[in-house]
């Protein structure tokens, strides 16, 4: 049966620490971005809406020692609050960033519909706690958060830690592994972890499928893809926040997320990180709506 999709637009930023010639992170113009390249049109979705962010800060928060924890957790229980005000049974949901800290409003809402998996893209882990983050930046240990490590203000927003259970998540494509103390974080944890090579190594559609065995196994409600562009190999996304060269191609995507996107249990999809500012011209962000669409398309054919 053909889904109905309704598109949720959350150009937060707080996540990322800016860089030296920033005056922010140009994440915010994501949404803006892909309509001017017809994403929005070419997906035709039923309903298109929007939770304009907060103006961009650095603030440092000591409780916590994340960057804008207070900006963010108020934010969190808003795109919560819309995603739920808007939820249709049956309909699929892209939700446009903003940085990787978008996941923690999107958790609160799916733990207040149910038992949630979440297939986790990404070409780093995220998940860290405030102690080991370079920057206190809540993009780089939203996996983290939502599992319940990090302050409470932040992993029990509303009563709810953790929003997602470590032992229902796939974390796929990590591409920072030199760093031992980094990786043993998640290594450590209930989370199933596939760096790239072990993704490779297992083949990208049978991941896919592994993930969606265990949702049915444990007799999931649902579950939710997080996708952030730079698991993408670097030449060919390289307008991100943190390059790494090394990544998947769009016939590596296409192979994971087509079974995940025909399954009716999947709630949806988040893409972030892709920022315009690296992109003046478009180069990069054509081909991937070009196979952003064709993946999405697919699962409705």
């Amino acid at each position: 049966m053909k889904r109905n999709i309704n598109i949720f637009e959350f150009p937060l930023n707080l996540g990322l620490t800016k860089k030296e010639h920033e005056t922010e992170p140009g994440v915010r113009k994501l949404p803006d971005w892909l309509r001017k390249f017809d994403f929005h049109s070419r997906i035709n979705p039923s309903a298109v809406f929007r939770l304009e962010a907060p103006a961009y800060s650095m603030d440092f928060d000591k409780e916590s020692k994340v960057r804008n924890a207070d900006q963010i957790i108020e934010y969190a229980k808003q795109q919560a609050d819309c995603i739920l005000r808007n939820y249709e049974k049956n309909t699929f949901n892209i939700i446009l960033g903003g940085d990787c800290s978008i996941l923690i409003g999107n958790a609160v809402a799916l733990k207040k519909l149910g038992n949630f998996g979440l297939f986790y893209l990404d070409g780093h882990t995220d998940f860290i706690p405030p102690e080991l983050s370079e920057t206190g930046g809540a993009a780089g240990m939203d996996l983290a958060i939502i599992t319940g490590t990090g302050h409470e203000k932040l992993t029990h927003i509303n009563g709810l830690k953790p929003y997602l259970s470590e032992e229902n998540i796939f974390c796929c494509g990590n591409a920072e592994t030199d760093d031992e103390e980094y990786v043993d974080q998640i290594i450590n944890s209930g989370i199933h972890y596939f760096d790239l090579y072990q993704l490779r190594e297992n083949g990208f559609r049978k991941t896919a499928e592994d993930f969606l065995k265990m949702v049915n196994d444990k007799g999931l409600d649902g579950f939710f893809i997080h996708f952030d562009v730079d698991i993408l190999k670097d030449e060919i996304m390289p307008a991100v926040d943190s390059r790494m060269e090394d990544g998947i191609s769009y016939d590596d995507l296409r192979e994971m997320l087509n079974p995940l996107l025909e399954d009716p249990l999947c709630f949806g999809i988040e893409i972030t990180i892709l920022d315009p500012d690296y992109d003046e011209n478009g180069t990069y962000t054509r081909p991937f709506v070009e196979n952003l669409i064709q993946i999405i398309k697919n699962k409705e054919e």
